[in-house]
């Protein structure tokens, strides 16, 4: 039986902003339908990484493929046009926009013929449809009415939102940056289900947070990353979080095998 083939991959990442160097020659694998968690301590180089692959920044150096195909984004555009969506900790959400509007916008569905193509006329019905279904899909529907602005949400609705856009569009990878950061307990724990529930429908998901405990909830493999490169890759279910810091810090060496990962 062959190993499955990572759908993402990064190789030899280099970036420079002037005498600092954010990556120094960093790999990244992501497989099919795993949650891979990536850590590293401030200043490690793991959101210039996340950057290089969502295509928010050009590496200098190195090559990604997504899909065992050589890709080279300039744009995070061209990324999600790729099948590569992000969620920042910032969301990019519009708060006065509905729901149905931050769902589909800079990709609006317009009326079919006339109205559509030469008015402009947006087709509210069918945006409104697919909004629905697609939170019903992830067990949103608390939120009752899809065009109420999303100021009106609470953090962990907005956090819903942003990840059901993302599910939506997302074919390919999802990367999620820090999505539980500023939620209470019990918004973290709907969150993390989403994550899961998202994974459940064959979507990888790249998970960057601080949280260990949520870390080794919900992921498959752990990233590490050290002075702007990957260090190892370890098993949740293998190491313990004093590991995984441990590893992060330079207090421990990583063991051959989780360097070959």
């Amino acid at each position: 039986m062959t190993a499955p083939q990572p759908i993402l991959t990064a190789r030899g990442i280099v970036k420079r902003y002037g005498r600092v160097t954010a990556l120094d020659r960093a790999d990244f694998d992501l497989y099919p339908g795993e949650i891979l968690a990536v850590i590293g301590d401030n200043g490690a180089g793991k959101s210039s990484l996340i950057k290089a692959i969502s295509g928010a920044i050009t590496p200098d150096e190195g090559e990604i493929r997504l899909e065992g195909k050589p890709v080279r984004f300039t744009s995070p555009i061209e990324a999600r046009d790729a099948g590569i969506e992000t969620v920042y900790q910032t969301l990019a959400l519009s708060p006065a926009l509905s729901i149905t509007d931050n769902m589909f916008v800079g990709r609006e569905i317009r009326k079919p013929g006339v109205l559509g193509t030469w008015f402009r006329i947006l087709d509210r019905k069918a945006m409104e449809d697919f909004a629905r279904d697609k939170l019903s899909e992830l067990g949103l529907m608390t939120i009752q009415n899809i065009n109420q602005a999303v100021e009106t949400l609470s953090g962990g609705q907005r956090q819903g939102v942003a990840v059901a856009r993302a599910a939506a569009f997302g074919s390919k990878v999802i990367i999620l940056d820090e999505p539980t950061a500023a939620l209470g307990v019990n918004e973290s724990r709907r969150v993390l289900e989403l994550i899961c529930d998202v994974r459940a429908r064959g979507i990888p998901i790249v998970l960057i947070s601080h949280n260990m405990p949520h870390v080794f909830e919900v992921a498959d493999r752990i990233h590490i990353h050290r002075l702007g490169r990957r260090l190892c890759v370890i098993d949740p279910g293998e190491h313990t979080m004093s590991d995984a810091v441990a590893l992060m810090t330079g207090a421990k060496e990583p063991p051959a095998s989780a360097q070959a990962a």
